[in-house]
């Protein structure tokens, strides 16, 4: 197999969303870009519920209109906002009712036709897209001229590209944290997920197939499942919880189905169900790196930190990282001098950090209070729905803006209440 180049502008590890769409935008831009993906796609992956920021960021790289020109058509759901429920308690959270400006509603998808859609059409724009590529070593070059060593899984070969510019997207692969050496301890206890797909129809009166359906475990609030529908009559059924919550079952079928046959009112959602997509495992999720950028390369997404699914946030934050960065790499191959740690890494990580916030206090119960708050202040409501619905980076908005003091604030006068 050849390639077309043996020097490219930019080359981009790993072709998820935000490999297709720092992609998209380059191409776009008439840069040369590779993208170099590992797998071959269509391919599973986890998470597969967007939030509604995530249609501003597709907007931006030019991809909004080809995910809503195939929604239908690839039975991407309809999702207008997030369902909560707690021993008796329900509550939900309207996205089109949020104080941030910007899309209310977005779409709940299989990853594997989303993330198809979306590197088909960065390769429309101009991009090169190989698969079954395993990028082996890099060596950061003075010059700029960045070496990138890589093996062909199909016949084994070994190829020597070089590169102006280095952007990893590999999501959980994280290719250049295992190379340079970037990898950090996340500060997160190590949780596990357990998940499959069902077939059901989910007709239960009291539920909405255009919300994603967050239940907490009856008895350990620690303990949490989600239940996403697709338009083609399956869904995405999960729990997720400290390992240790799940030491004496033997595999993926009894982690998944014993925490759920402990939740009655899921299991009445449920309805009768088949699983059309084998149970799974994955533990020890959540990452950090010591930088998010250095000479000539950047991490985008999960590649660079990934914290909890119980947000949904993963897409969203791989997205924006793509916003930021691919204006700042068109900047460098121009000859400017950037700032990557002021302009890409410390307003990524705010954005980051506010879901962190929300995060932490969903484990420890303080945020779990507000969510289920019987006499929610609409604006405060308000400015929770924007975080809920990806708008993190809104700097408008005080929950954002303070994320740890407000939420103790509030979540003090829930409790007090």
């Amino acid at each position: 197999m050849s390639l077309a180049h043996p020097h490219y502008d930019v080359i981009i590890i790993g072709a998820g969303p935000s490999g297709a769409a720092a992609a998209a935008m380059l191409a776009q831009a008439e840069k040369k870009v590779l993208v170099l993906e590992r797998q071959q796609f269509p391919r599973f992956s986890i998470g597969e519920s967007l939030l509604p920021q995530c249609m501003m960021y597709l907007e931006q790289a030019g991809l909004r209109d080809t995910v809503e020109q195939h929604a239908q058509a690839l039975g991407f759901q309809f999702k207008d906002g997030a369902a909560f429920y707690r021993g008796g308690e329900h509550t939900v959270f309207d996205f089109r009712e949020k104080s941030s400006t910007g899309p209310g509603t977005t779409f709940q998808v299989k990853r594997e036709k989303f993330d198809q859609l979306l590197i088909q059409q960065a390769a429309a724009y101009g991009a090169e897209v190989q698969h079954g590529m395993q990028v082996e070593q890099v060596a950061l070059q003075d010059d700029g001229k960045h070496c990138v060593k890589l093996r062909n899984l199909a016949d084994d070969a070994q190829l020597d590209l070089t590169c102006a510019f280095l952007l990893d997207a590999s999501g959980f692969g994280r290719v250049l944290p295992r190379l340079l050496d970037l990898e950090y301890p996340s500060d997160f206890p190590v949780r596990q997920a357990a998940f499959c797909h069902v077939k059901t129809e989910l007709d239960h009166p009291s539920f909405d197939r255009n919300k994603i359906l967050i239940t907490v475990h009856p008895t350990n609030p620690e303990i949490w499942y989600w239940l996403i529908p697709f338009a083609d009559g399956t869904a995405s059924l999960g729990v997720v919880g400290s390992e240790r919550f799940f030491a004496d079952d033997g595999n993926a079928k009894a982690a998944l189905w014993r925490k759920v046959e402990d939740e009655p009112y899921l299991l009445e959602v449920l309805g009768d169900c088949d699983v059309v997509r084998d149970e799974q495992i994955i533990t020890g999720y959540s990452a950090n790196v010591k930088q998010l950028h250095g000479k000539g390369y950047a991490l985008l997404g999960n590649a660079g930190e990934f914290l909890d699914p119980v947000f949904s946030s993963g897409v969203t934050i791989a997205l924006k990282s793509a916003i930021m960065a691919v204006p700042l790499v068109l900047r460098e191959l121009n000859g400017e001098t950037v700032d990557w740690q002021q302009e890409f890494s410390s307003p990524l990580r705010k954005g980051i950090d506010t879901f962190r916030t929300y995060v932490k206090g969903w484990y420890d119960c303080s945020f779990q209070d507000v969510i289920f708050y019987p006499h929610q202040q609409a604006t405060i409501k308000q400015m929770i729905c924007s975080i809920l619905a990806g708008y993190a980076w809104d700097l408008q908005n005080p929950f954002v803006r303070e994320s740890d003091r407000r939420l103790k604030v509030v979540t003090e006068l829930c409790q007090e209440s």
